[in-house]
């Protein structure tokens, strides 16, 4: 080959080079500036009104002030509650399940960008072969001079494919996989808020069984004084066998309500291990020496719902689902454009090593493609019609979540305000019932009353401390739904984009 012959291929490549890089520029600039098809999201209007238990709420006269909103267990004042929570928040299994769908979620939406950008590729590969006679090259080369039948192949290369996302397509399928990320980023931050208020819903329980089976078996231990008291009067002829049977009934109900009491405890204890990511039984030892329920701190209830909203995961997620499911229809409507493409290749080609890298071996090569569906039976049409269908739901599940949030904090606040008040009449009422109890015994003694009168003052006292031992573990049970709620137990830093806030406010 001459020198011409060479300069001349030598501009050919460069002339495809420069081609290739020039229609990429091209193309790069009319993605930049195009519109992706499809509604842009603009965030659904919501109306609320203020919380009308609010004012209950806000009137409680608690000794211990508000705790921060995200770390509302603290508030209690109780060493050992913080400590459960926080070993549940670090050791939890469902929420290291929820934060590794969170990774998940990521990885997708960074894939989905991916798509926007070109794929480079390097490619090497030597082939060895014989080639059949009777093959049309075959049969042409083995009447010329020197033809070797065994053919041996060097190439190497890089090469570079991109879809050019001229009509938005591609963008709007990233920007729903960025708003589905941002969805399990919520929801991640919504098994939080849950693990928490368990633990401490099932540590208030526990501490609640425990105040109940303190006072069964100091009921328990009274039946049984009163029964040595009959038994002894019915040795002296002064009590009746029927007087010492009704006893022994009274102290056989008083026993049979200590195992149901033992059962139920067990069985928090065993929901707390697990909350803590442990086999059941392992910290039952920790919690046996029993303690008071403790106080229930302020909660305040003149939040804003708006604020409430921003707060809770859930309807930040249901959120985040909507602007999904709008940019679906975007996606879905891109498949009506044309698909333009384009690739790239710089490579050599040799039959022998040594020549490989050499300017007579090089061979660019540009492609530039264009796929357009013309005709598919409707099958476009049905996946924007399912879109928009998508959008429709993803829009009910965002109002609805909007008005469990608000029935949630209403029913939260509701109980929390009743239980306190009955909690305060129970006490009323076993003051009443002990000394009702002690005066009906002593009168007993004195031979004034019947021993049926004594019974009926014993039951009633086991009946009304066992109500206020429940409805004290009731009370701060209350309160935990109250900062639940409330969106309380996370400070926001997982990187969700509140977009409720947007507009809402």
């Amino acid at each position: 080959m001459d020198d011409r012959s060479i300069a001349a291929e030598h501009a050919d490549s460069r002339s495809i080079v420069r081609t290739v890089i020039a229609a990429a520029g091209i193309l790069h600039g009319l993605t930049l500036v195009s519109c992706a098809v499809g509604p842009d999201y603009r965030p659904a209007p919501v109306a609320l009104g203020g919380f009308h238990n609010a004012r209950a709420v806000g009137a409680r006269n608690a000794a211990i002030p508000a705790p921060p909103i995200d770390r509302w267990w603290t508030g209690f004042d109780d060493p050992m509650l913080t400590s459960i929570v926080e070993r549940a928040l670090e050791q939890n299994l469902d929420l290291a399940a929820a934060l590794a769908r969170v990774d998940q979620a990521r990885a997708a939406a960074r894939g989905a960008g991916a798509a926007l950008l070109p794929t480079a590729d390097a490619t090497g590969q030597a082939a060895k072969g014989r080639l059949s006679l009777e093959s049309p090259l075959g049969a042409i080369g083995r009447h010329l001079p020197g033809f070797d039948r065994t053919l041996t192949l060097y190439d190497i290369g890089m090469g570079a494919s991109w879809e050019i996302d001229l009509f938005g397509g591609l963008r709007r399928n990233a920007e729903a996989a960025r708003a589905e990320a941002e969805a399990a980023e919520a929801a991640g931050a919504g098994h939080r808020i849950t693990v928490a208020a368990e633990a401490a819903d099932a540590y208030f329980l526990v501490r609640g069984f425990q105040a109940r089976l303190a006072f069964a078996r100091a009921q328990v231990d009274t039946d049984e004084r009163l029964l040595e008291l009959v038994r002894l009067r019915f040795a002296r002829d002064v009590a009746s066998d029927r007087e010492v049977a009704q006893s022994e009934a009274l102290l056989a109900q008083a026993r049979s309500t200590v195992p149901l009491l033992v059962a139920g405890l067990d069985a928090e204890l065993n929901r707390l291990d697990v909350l803590m990511g442990d086999q059941p039984g392992t910290h039952a030892a920790e919690l046996a020496r029993e303690a008071a329920i403790p106080t229930i701190p302020t909660i305040l209830g003149d939040d804003e719902p708006v604020d409430v909203l921003r707060r809770r995961p859930d309807v930040i997620a249901a959120e985040r689902h909507l602007a999904a499911s709008n940019a679906g229809i975007g996606a879905a409507l891109g498949q009506y454009y044309p698909k333009i493409s384009i690739a790239g290749l710089l490579g050599f080609e040799s039959m022998s090593v040594d020549n490989l890298f050499r300017s007579a071996t090089f061979q660019p090569q540009g492609i530039a493609g264009l796929r357009w569906r013309l005709f598919d039976f409707g099958k476009i049409a049905a996946d924007v019609a399912a879109a928009r269908g998508a959008e429709a739901e993803a829009l009910a599940r965002f109002r609805q979540s909007i008005l469990r949030a608000a029935e949630d904090v209403e029913n939260a606040f509701m109980a929390l305000v009743q239980s306190e008040a009955r909690t305060r009449e129970l006490l009323n009422e076993v003051a009443a019932l002990e000394r009702a109890r002690d005066t009906a015994e002593a009168a007993y003694r004195g031979g004034i009353i019947s021993l049926t009168d004594v019974l009926d003052a014993d039951r009633l006292l086991l009946v009304a401390q066992d109500e206020l031992a429940k409805t004290r573990a009731d009370a701060a049970r209350a309160a935990v739904a109250s900062f639940r709620a409330l969106g309380g137990g996370w400070s926001g830093s997982a990187g969700v984009t509140v977009a409720t806030a947007r507009g809402h406010a």
